[in-house]
């Protein structure tokens, strides 16, 4: 059995430690504009050796947070007022819901205060309301909300049928049969086909059958799918005109201009202040005393280490837009149907940087460019493979499966076998199963949907 033993030898090797400095290159590398922005106003706060290079007063970080603030605090005003009319408001209750856009609450309320109605009835509607979802429908029954109130469900239905006739038509709906009659009721529509399919048949409308439909309600397969053509024209979701959310605008990272026959790249950094070491402190540096040469120096460091990596992701950004302009050439010129296939890898090599550093630059970033504002990741299709020997990206699959059902006779459309067998065709090999997965995508229907009879 072998002694143990004790002793001291030394091994040379090497390993790859992630600095502080690296760690924050790599996290400002994969900001977006206005997040940076934040986070650099941020470290102007707690660092004071840092200072801005100079005022950008219309496009400063500290207006945009000052906007947010002002519109946030009118919301919280519509919020503490429930969105409810005031009666004895002075002027014209009407001014407060011309002078913002409306949620679709404050849209039925402004109709409700237009009727003549007393104060009970007035209650009912208010709290009918409230119970109206996103999708424009109903929630709870006509029971529960009688006895929440206190008041006979006749009461309740009686005011529920005043509502289910505001705009728009179908709102206040108990259900999908409910709010589509309610519509075609606006409409004056009188077909009983189409009464009919809606009241008792929804489920196989929704589900093509209608040969079956026209065997049961004794009419022509044309017939049925004309009624249903008219069925499809209604809302299922009339509340969601009104979406009362706060829009999400995309601020570009980088902006891409064709000048007379070359592209020119811009970086949007605009928001993000010029930073810049404060005098003051350097001499400081040179004529304090030790503590306070110590700790200057180490503010100093990082300030140095952000403004580094301010710039470093500027060029970073600014050399994986031109090498994708230059790989992608033919869809800036001619559109969508010449995009590539391209990988990270491809890029990466080019500007010699790792994968990684390519993905972190593209994550959550957008370019402005004249096919429209679009994601730095959507120039990086997943690429198919061809018998040729070529990889065509998914978006040129689609167009030519957009393209061969366009052109299908509507009498016997083709399936997703036949889809695929018609891409072979072209050298384009794929299963029937990507054929569908892809024409789900593009939101076109399966064959005996698309049928015309």
């Amino acid at each position: 059995m072998p002694q143990m033993e004790y002793g001291l030898r030394m091994d040379l090797s090497q390993k790859l430690v992630m600095t502080p400095q690296l760690r924050q290159a790599i996290a400002i590398l994969q900001l977006p504009a206005l997040e940076l922005a934040t986070m650099v106003e941020q470290e102007l706060l707690e660092n004071p050796v840092l200072e801005m290079e100079e005022e950008r007063e219309e496009f400063s970080p500290e207006n945009i947070v000052k906007l947010a603030e002002y519109l946030q605090s009118g919301e919280r005003s519509a919020a503490e007022g429930g969105g409810r009319i005031e009666r004895e408001d002075n002027g014209n209750p009407l001014e407060r819901f011309l002078s913002q856009e409306s949620t679709l609450h404050q849209h039925l309320e402004l109709q409700l205060s237009l009727l003549s109605l007393n104060k009970k009835e007035n209650c009912i509607g208010e709290y009918l309301i409230g119970c109206i979802d996103d999708n424009g429908y109903l929630s709870g029954s006509i029971d529960e909300a009688a006895e929440s109130i206190g008041v006979a469900p006749e009461a309740v239905e009686k005011v529920l049928a005043l509502l289910q006739g505001f705009d728009p038509a179908g709102v206040a709906a108990r259900d999908l049969r409910e709010c589509l009659l309610l519509q075609l009721r606006q409409k004056e529509c009188c077909d009983p086909l189409v009464l009919q399919l809606v009241e008792s048949h929804l489920d196989e409308v929704g589900q093509g059958h209608y040969r079956t439909l026209a065997l049961k309600l004794k009419c022509s397969p044309l017939k049925v799918q004309e009624a249903v053509d008219l069925i499809r024209r209604l809302d299922p979701k009339p509340g969601l005109a009104f979406g009362g959310s706060t829009a999400n605008y995309v601020l570009p990272d980088l902006t891409v201009e064709k000048i007379d026959d070359q592209y020119v790249i811009l970086v949007n950094d605009t928001v993000v202040p010029r930073l810049t070491i404060n005098s003051a402190y350097r001499r400081m540096v040179q004529n304090g005393d030790e503590d306070l040469k110590k700790f200057v120096s180490g503010r100093l460091q990082a300030a140095v280490g952000l403004i580094r990596s301010i710039e470093q992701r500027r060029r970073t950004l600014f050399r994986v837009m031109e090498t994708i302009v230059e790989l992608q050439r033919e869809f800036f010129d001619h559109g969508p149907a010449y995009l590539q296939p391209l990988t990270l890898r491809q890029v990466a090599e080019i500007i010699s940087v790792h994968e990684s550093t390519v993905s972190r630059a593209i994550a959550g970033k957008y370019a402005a460019t004249p096919r429209g504002l679009l994601s730095l990741r959507s120039f990086f299709p997943t690429p198919v493979h061809t018998d040729s020997g070529t990889d065509m990206a998914a978006a040129n699959v689609k167009q030519n499966l957009r393209d061969l059902i366009a052109k299908e006779d509507t009498n016997r459309p083709f399936s997703d076998q036949d889809l695929a067998e018609l891409l072979d065709g072209k050298g384009i090999k794929l299963s029937r199963r990507t054929v569908a997965k892809y024409r789900e995508e593009m939101g076109i229907a399966t064959s005996s949907r698309r049928k015309r009879y």
